[in-house]
């Protein structure tokens, strides 16, 4: 491209460099031999005077010298012959004599003027000045180079310059080709400082926004997988209680391994959407900047989804109360009777119950008591699940997602964001059970378009 540019600067300027030089040099050389011509002629009208006041050689001669062109100055005196060396043809010279006109004209060796001057008794005498070829083209060369010599300067800058923006363009062309063969090599981090001409920098910003989106895309995808896998530990946990109740049977020892498998295949699973993903040679670690669909920002209102948390908490915690029965847990559920709509759907609201009340099975000992609540206030619903157990010694670690020691530490941040999508916080206490008291806000949703209300269960225990 470079080598395009260039070639095109070069014809271009060459061209219009040609176009100025041949007028140009035309002009030069005629405006010298005009000059030229012009001299002789006032040389010559300069010495008409004299010969008009005397014939006298001597005189004639010394008037002649005098204006600084004795060699090519010649009188030509009726009857006495000529005083010089003649360089004008005969029949030129009878001609400007008979006829008494001046003439200039170019002859063999250089341009001669003849100048007649009528003598006192009507004779006439003809002056003639011969300028040699040389002084009609003195200086002309010298004119001559020095265009040239600019031309080839203009040529040289032209070229330079387009040559330089040429450089700058596949600058800009190569370092995006690079970032883009890297990218496709693997190199998640890879990037291009935008440069060069508008639309060149356009597509380098572009780039970079493609690069960025499709990392966000591939965290999204993968804390998905995380946690999808993470809603599997609800029935495997079920399943868990259902093999401990089968002990001493044939068949328990091998449900037992089988869901023991089950459950280190889906840790494998967990941990590897967690690990840094390497793609190519060249792979490096996502960060997550996106959520889920379902976790993402606060729908519009009257727009997205819709669910009465306080049904969801309802029909799972029925479901985990079951469980908590055969492990003698004793399990209380308060629940607010008026509306809990909020801005998400029924199994978002089911995954954050099921991985709180999970936490509460997997964490503390059998026997240890829980409680869910569901409770609403001017603004926001509150699920607040509390237990007996050790609590969380770390509040703001276990927040952290993957972060929480001896878990997978997806639970507590599956309600994190579910709540930030609605516009609401997680706090993890100690509450009056000696364990820990996670509640979970979420903002309430806008009224539904059609008005209607759902009928909600009278406040009871369990």
């Amino acid at each position: 491209m470079r080598r395009s540019l260039a070639g095109v600067a070069l014809a271009v300027t060459s061209m219009v460099a040609l176009s100025f030089l041949i007028p140009l040099g035309a002009l030069v050389m005629s405006l010298v031999k005009e000059q030229g011509v012009t001299a002789a002629q006032q040389r010559g009208a300069a010495l008409a005077p004299v010969l008009a006041l005397t014939t006298d050689p001597d005189a004639l001669r010394e008037a002649a010298a005098g204006l600084d062109a004795a060699d090519h100055l010649v009188v030509h005196l009726p009857g006495t012959g000529s005083l010089g060396r003649s360089k004008a043809p005969a029949d030129l010279l009878e001609r400007a004599r008979r006829g008494r006109e001046s003439i200039s004209q170019e002859v063999p060796g250089g341009w001669v003027c003849l100048q007649p001057v009528v003598l006192p008794r009507d004779e006439v005498a003809v002056i003639e000045n011969f300028v040699p070829e040389a002084e009609l083209t003195r200086g002309v060369a010298q004119s001559w180079a020095v265009m040239c010599f600019l031309a080839v300067g203009l040529i040289a800058g032209s070229v330079l310059v387009a040559d330089r923006l040429g450089a700058k363009v596949v600058r800009s062309s190569k370092r995006l080709a690079q970032a883009s063969r890297a990218l496709g090599l693997g190199d998640l981090d890879a990037r291009v400082e935008p440069m060069g001409p508008r639309e060149l920098h356009d597509a380098g910003v572009a780039f970079n926004a493609m690069a960025q989106r499709m990392n966000e895309l591939l965290a999204v995808e993968r804390e998905l997988v995380a946690d999808l896998s993470h809603r599997l530990r609800t029935p495997l946990t079920a399943l868990h209680l259902a093999s401990e109740r089968m002990a001493g049977t044939p068949e328990s020892a091998r449900v037992e391994a089988a869901v023991c498998e089950l459950e280190t295949e889906l840790q494998a699973i967990i941990a590897a959407a967690r690990t840094p993903l390497a793609i190519g040679p060249m792979g490096q670690g996502l960060l997550a900047t996106e959520r889920p669909p379902g976790h993402g920002s606060a729908p519009a209102a009257g727009a997205g989804p819709r669910s009465e948390a306080a049904e969801v908490v309802r029909r799972r915690t029925a479901f985990w109360a079951v469980l908590a029965e055969q492990q003698n847990r004793s399990c209380s559920l308060d629940i607010t009777q008026e509306p809990t709509a909020v801005a998400l759907s029924d199994d978002d609201v089911a995954a954050v119950v099921d991985a709180l009340i999970g936490n509460v099975f997997r964490h503390t000992p059998e026997g240890t008591a829980f409680a869910v609540a569901v409770a609403r206030t001017a603004q926001a619903v509150e699920l607040v699940v509390e237990d007996g157990g050790p609590g969380i010694p770390e509040p703001d670690r276990a927040l952290s997602r993957g972060a929480s020691t001896g878990s997978t530490g997806l639970g507590l941040d599956i309600a994190r964001r579910a709540a930030t999508a609605t516009g609401g916080t997680v706090r993890v206490t100690r509450g009056p059970l000696g364990g820990a008291h996670i509640t979970v806000t979420f903002a309430l949703a806008a009224a539904a378009p059609s008005g209607h209300r759902t009928r909600f269960a009278r406040r009871r225990r369990r």
